[in-house]
């Protein structure tokens, strides 16, 4: 749904109950032998070569911390708990002087809560504007942002109506405060509490889908905030982007002979055309077959593989996990339809450095949209790189690469700046 994807249900695409599930993929892993088929003769070894279990147990308890008999134990984890503590403590962040926190705001006359991590406060503030409206990012950092609070404070906001934010307000007094202008006064009044709390001139904000479009709107009109504006899977020409994923999804419909997705898509058409809101029921159908021919996620028929890690978060208590996607159900209802008539292609000037990270198979927010518009916009300095294995899901998609670009092209800005911590001596 939305510029969000369209998901299944997590009970449906996680395959039972965790406990069950992670017996499974034991019994698997116990089934291949490491790829041995069948029955195997090893070859003859002097008894000096073998090492018995008796002699390794102990070893294993002196380096692993568990006893023989802890040993022989049936493999964990065997729930949400003991899942979200593995991750906790792998995640955990020991540096002197690191932060690593949940913190209820009072932003917009409501509760609102952000994660804040960073190995050393004094590194650059960077803050992710996740998009949706209503796909949370908090809930799967310990996967999609690993590694960045070894170089940015990294600040993950659950926005009106979304994630931890959605639990802690009455949502029928929330409700009808859910309108774009309103976000982006939330956004503002965001960075100003993150620039008075880490006492920064300065910051970056990445926006992700509908976040960029927070995003570049914020980078307009304060310039002055920012060290650099990050659009990921920036929203522009948000009809001409519908236009061309429902082109290309009826296409991809045609070469494989999909009756039913024809069907449907010529059943919406003329699609995203005039100035009237697009139904939200007719965005979602699209959505259906976009997601299923790989335009939200690369090779893949969903996102479903990302938002299973919401299940996972450290930052999140089960009844937040359990409310996640009616918040981003309410969250969709109330904002999708408006923010799909944006138009930013009358930003021509930008007063800050300017970095695009597109996926270079989106469809689902359209990277040549964004990337014609990336052509022709003036910034002090502007960087737009392609990430060649993924769609719209990029972060997650490529890990890797979005760490590596926000290292590369991000952090040296802020460098220049004085804005980070000194080097370590040797």
């Amino acid at each position: 749904m939305s510029w969000l994807p369209e998901i299944t249900p997590l009970g449906q695409l996680l395959g039972g109950t965790p406990c069950n599930r992670w017996r499974r993929a034991t019994l698997n892993r116990r089934g291949s032998d490491f790829g041995l088929r069948g029955p195997h003769r090893q070859p003859e070894r002097n008894r000096g070569d073998i090492v018995s279990k008796a002699s390794w147990l102990p070893l294993a308890a002196l380096f692993l911390g568990s006893t023989p008999a802890q040993a022989q134990e049936a493999p964990g984890p065997n729930n949400r708990a003991e899942a979200i503590k593995i991750i906790a403590g792998l995640r955990r962040i020991v540096a002197p002087e690191g932060l690593e926190r949940t913190e209820k705001l009072r932003i917009g006359g409501i509760d609102q809560w952000v994660s804040v991590r960073s190995r050393d406060p004094r590194n650059p503030v960077l803050l992710v504007l996740h998009g949706g409206p209503g796909w949370v990012a908090m809930p799967t950092s310990w996967y999609v942002a690993h590694g960045w609070d070894e170089f940015f404070t990294v600040i993950q906001w659950d926005q009106r109506g979304a994630g931890k934010t959605y639990v802690a307000n009455d949502p029928t007094t929330v409700a009808p405060t859910l309108t774009v202008e309103q976000m982006h006064a939330d956004a503002e009044e965001v960075v100003t509490w993150a620039r008075k709390t880490f006492r920064k001139e300065k910051l970056f904000v990445l926006g992700h889908s509908w976040g960029s479009i927070l995003g570049l709107t914020l980078a307009e009109r304060h310039p002055e905030w920012l060290h650099a504006y990050i659009g990921v899977a920036q929203g522009i020409d948000a009809r001409e982007s519908e236009r061309r994923g429902w082109a290309w999804t009826l296409k991809q419909a045609r070469a494989t002979k999909n009756e039913e997705a024809i069907r449907d898509l010529e059943s919406i058409a003329p699609y995203a055309i005039g100035k009237t809101p697009v139904p939200l029921k007719d965005i979602q159908l699209q959505r259906r077959w976009l997601n299923f021919f790989g335009g939200a996620a690369y090779r893949r028929p969903d996102a479903s593989f990302e938002g299973a890690a919401v299940n996972l978060s450290p930052e999140y208590t089960d009844e937040e996990v359990r409310q996640v996607w009616k918040a981003g159900d309410l969250s969709a209802e109330s904002l999708l339809s408006p923010i799909l008539t944006t138009d930013l292609t009358q930003v021509k000037r930008l007063k800050t450095p300017l970095l695009l990270f597109l996926g270079r198979h989106d469809y689902n927010v359209s990277a040549t949209v964004a990337a014609e518009w990336f052509a022709s916009v003036k910034a002090p300095s502007k960087q737009l790189v392609w990430f060649e294995q993924s769609a719209h899901e990029l972060m997650a998609e490529e890990p890797g690469k979005m760490l590596l670009s926000l290292v590369r092209h991000a952090r040296p800005l802020a460098e220049r700046a004085g804005d980070v911590a000194s080097a370590s001596p040797p």
